[in-house]
């Protein structure tokens, strides 16, 4: 993992994590960067088996171990910094390898609602958990931001996502949706390829769209410089929401993008005055 990792220049997640103080934005880069190194472990798709991939995210436990014992790895030392500067928890780095986990374990094929759920907490709403303490907000509105926008996010993702998560071996949507659309195969291209896959869509969306609702709460009562950053964040990512709920979920399906505009007013409302 090297330490000046950072998300891509045009995405929502560099420009939410550009709009910080110096402090918390290098925080957020040191905090990506462990996301991305074990997020990349959980998708390779070469010759390791899940065997492998599992040892090397257990490794990286270790690291995180380690690191609270007061011997970081090298590669740890930005990641150490913030979680000195802003008290972030082992508790939920070891959440977030928790979900890796689950992707490398085995392909995920409509996990029932418990389980999707649980995945959304480790690998979204844990990530939210360790974000909101570098943005400054308080224990209780950050854990409940954390816990909701985080499952919007990743519902989102999911959403969007669904014929690369299928050319993969992936299929996130939940069993019951598929069951009650008619749809018994949990082979991904096929399920992907079906009509009735829309129906499917309909409950996740909005279980997303209300995670949403409930975050935007949370972060109107907050302190307006604590939720800058995720507010770029949720105006971006309930774009893409909107703009595949008025496309529709039926094949063929065109990739959502955020919408411009909805990331420029968020910008000049939260990130720039």
């Amino acid at each position: 993992m090297t330490q000046d990792a950072a998300p891509a220049a045009h995405s929502s997640f560099y420009l939410a994590m550009r709009i910080l103080p110096a402090p918390r934005r290098e925080a957020m880069y040191a905090l990506y960067a462990f996301c991305r190194a074990v997020d990349d472990i959980a998708d390779e798709r070469g010759p390791q088996t899940a065997a492998q991939r599992l040892a090397e995210l257990e490794r990286w436990r270790a690291d995180i171990a380690a690191m609270f014992q007061g011997r970081p790895p090298p590669q740890l030392a930005a990641l150490d910094q913030a979680r000195r500067e802003f008290g972030l928890k082992q508790a939920d780095l070891d959440a977030v390898i928790d979900g890796m986990a689950m992707d490398a374990a085995e392909d995920i094929r409509a996990p029932d609602w418990a389980t999707l759920d649980l995945y959304c907490d480790r690998v979204a709403s844990a990530v939210g958990r360790l974000s909101v303490r570098i943005f400054g907000l308080a224990a209780d509105p950050g854990d409940a931001l954390a816990h909701h926008l985080g499952r919007a996010l990743q519902l989102t993702n999911i959403l969007r996502d669904i014929d690369e998560d299928a050319a993969a071996g992936r299929l996130y949507l939940p069993r019951e949706a598929l069951l009650a659309a008619g749809l018994t195969t949990v082979e991904p291209l096929k399920a992907a390829a079906d009509p009735r896959l829309a129906q499917a869509c309909a409950e996740p969306a909005a279980r997303a769209r209300a995670h949403f609702d409930k975050s935007n709460a949370i972060m109107a009562a907050a302190p307006r410089a604590a939720v800058k950053a995720p507010r770029l964040m949720a105006a971006a990512y309930g774009s893409i929401l909107d703009r595949m709920l008025a496309n529709g979920f039926a094949p063929p399906r065109r990739r959502a993008k955020a919408s411009r505009l909805a990331i420029l007013g968020a910008l000049v409302r939260y990130g720039v005055l």
